[in-house]
Formats: structure tokens, C-alpha cells, sequence
């Protein structure tokens, strides 16, 4: 134990005297974006964290992320000829997103406009006692879209064959990776 804690300490010991340098390109050559340590790169990718913050905090759902938004999948390969939809098919995706969307969009404001009202009060000290009705409305809003979240993604898988769906991993996969590398670069 006494061997393990000297490596760490000299360990931490070499990380304080040797300066760190950056080798980002942004911040080698003409000296450019040296001013702010932040290049180009760096703060496009900021800015798309903020932006995906903002949208999540916008959100009307209990679940955050990690459920798939299928309707917007399918309303992107809607006429996609690898994606073979069918006109009944398309019928019914379109009935589904059209009762989810309508579903959601009378819940959203409502869960806005309370989460607001609680921030707003709490910051300006209403005990936490006071707002505990306000908090299981809201998290009961959340519940409810995220119940209609849950049952459009099985509507659609149950509209869905099985190639059709292996299509949509296999995009949503190419997405995922194609969004990774474009952050990278």
C-alpha cells in the first residue's frame, strides 16, 4: 500500500511541475485564437452542447434521451425507396405521428410554464413544502408524455416489418457516426 501511494503521489507530483501543453491545432502555428484558448472547432462544439442543453431542458418528457424519436426517422425516409413503405403503412405512421404530436403539443406548454413557475419560486425562496404539489403535477405531465412517447414508438414498430426496421438501425447507426465525425473535425 505504502509502495502504491509513493507512485501516485510522484505521479501527481510530475503532473504539477511539468507544464501541460496543448497541442490542438487551433492554438499552434499563427497564432491566431490565442486570446481565448478556444478555436473555431472547439467553440462550435460548444455551442451545440448549449443548443442540445437548451433543447433538453425544453423537453416535455420524463426520459431526457435515449429513446428514439422514430417519427421523425420515418418522416425522413418517408419516400425513401430502400425503406419500402407501403400507402397503408404511410397512412398509419401518419395517423400516429399526428395523434403524438397533438398529444404532446397540449403538454408541453403546460410543462414549461410550471417548471418556470417552480425555478422562479424557489429562487426567490418559497419553501420547498409550498411547492411540492406543483413538482407532482409537473412530474405527472412528464409521466403522461412520456407515456405517449412510449406507446408511438411501439405503434410504429407494430406498423413496421422487420426489414424496415433493421433500415432504420442501420440509418440511425450511419447517423450516429457521420454526427460523431463531423464533432470531431
Amino acid at each position: 500500500m505504502k509502495k502504491m501511494t509513493l507512485i501516485l503521489l510522484s505521479s501527481a507530483t510530475m503532473l504539477i511541475a511539468t507544464p501541460a501543453t496543448d497541442s490542438t491545432p487551433a492554438l499552434q502555428g499563427n497564432g491566431q485564437n490565442m486570446g481565448s484558448g478556444i478555436g473555431k472547432g472547439m467553440q462550435d462544439n460548444k455551442m451545440k452542447r448549449k443548443k442540445m442543453r437548451r433543447k433538453m431542458m425544453n423537453s416535455p418528457f420524463l426520459i431526457k434521451h435515449g429513446l428514439p424519436h422514430m417519427n421523425k426517422f420515418v418522416m425522413k425516409y418517408m419516400n425513401d425507396p430502400s425503406f419500402a413503405l407501403t400507402n397503408d403503412q404511410k397512412e398509419k405512421l401518419l395517423k400516429v405521428r399526428e395523434e403524438t404530436m397533438n398529444s404532446i403539443s397540449t403538454i408541453k406548454p403546460k410543462v414549461a410554464t410550471l417548471r418556470k413557475e417552480i425555478v422562479e419560486a424557489s429562487k426567490s425562496g418559497t419553501k420547498a413544502s409550498e411547492l411540492k404539489s406543483r413538482v407532482e403535477r409537473l412530474a405527472s405531465l412528464e409521466v403522461k408524455a412520456t407515456m405517449i412517447h412510449l406507446k408511438c414508438i411501439e405503434s410504429i414498430k407494430a406498423i413496421l416489418t422487420k426489414d424496415q426496421l433493421l433500415f432504420m438501425s442501420s440509418k440511425k447507426g450511419r447517423g450516429m457516426k457521420q454526427k460523431r465525425k463531423s464533432m470531431s473535425n
